[in-house]
């Protein structure tokens, strides 16, 4: 099992998709095994990052711009990287992190037209270079997705609100991101949660045991 530089592992996916039962599913576990893990959110997870979600995810500012959006992600992936991710990791800790930079490929370079590669600079920057060691990318089309989320009670955010069209954006964004990147593992999220789940802990476990 590793122990000295813990392992890195985050989830993506478009709003819907099932993200957190996984998460949840995956944390129980490592609960459960003794492992010491900790679980944080993007953007948020501290108190400089949960501010910065509130502007970001506030229906209120629609005005904002593309790059005012990324340039505050990317300020609270900074902030978490030093005060939660790194410190967890060289402690040996498991870190699972709901969304990571590659949410912010999806959404802002492709799905906003940002692109990719001035989107990749500010993610190695603001991270210092860190990635994640696997990636679990829980695939669901748009409108699957979109039914899902009405089916739940909380009110819609400003990302949430983009629409179809926007969403469908995201997700190519991801799948196109994943055909280049073998740590990203895609997984269909039309399944049944425990048989993603079976896939999600299968690969973190095999790490965890070398």
């Amino acid at each position: 099992m590793k122990s000295m530089s813990g392992l890195f592992v985050t989830f993506e996916g478009i709003d819907g998709c099932g993200k957190t039962t996984q998460i949840e599913m995956l944390s129980s576990d490592l609960k459960d095994a003794g492992i010491p893990y900790i679980l944080i959110r993007e953007p948020g997870g501290t108190k400089i990052g949960e501010k910065i979600r509130t502007i970001l995810l506030d229906k209120a500012n629609s005005c904002m711009h593309s790059r005012t959006e990324l340039l505050l992600y990317e300020a609270a992936r900074a902030q978490i990287v030093e005060e939660k991710i790194l410190p967890a990791l060289k402690e040996g800790n498991v870190v699972i992190c709901d969304r990571f930079f590659d949410s912010t490929v999806a959404y802002q370079g492709f799905a906003r037209g940002l692109g990719k590669d001035p989107v990749d600079h500010l993610n190695q920057w603001s991270t210092g270079g860190l990635s994640p060691d696997i990636t679990f990318l829980l695939d669901l089309d748009e409108q699957t997705a979109y039914r899902r989320r009405h089916g739940r009670s909380d009110e819609e955010d400003r990302l949430e609100a983009e629409g179809l069209a926007f969403m469908r954006k995201v997700r190519e964004g991801y799948l196109k991101l994943s055909e280049n990147e073998p740590r990203i593992r895609v997984i269909s999220a039309n399944d049944a949660p425990e048989l993603i789940y079976k896939q999600i802990r299968k690969a973190v476990w095999e790490v965890l045991e070398k």
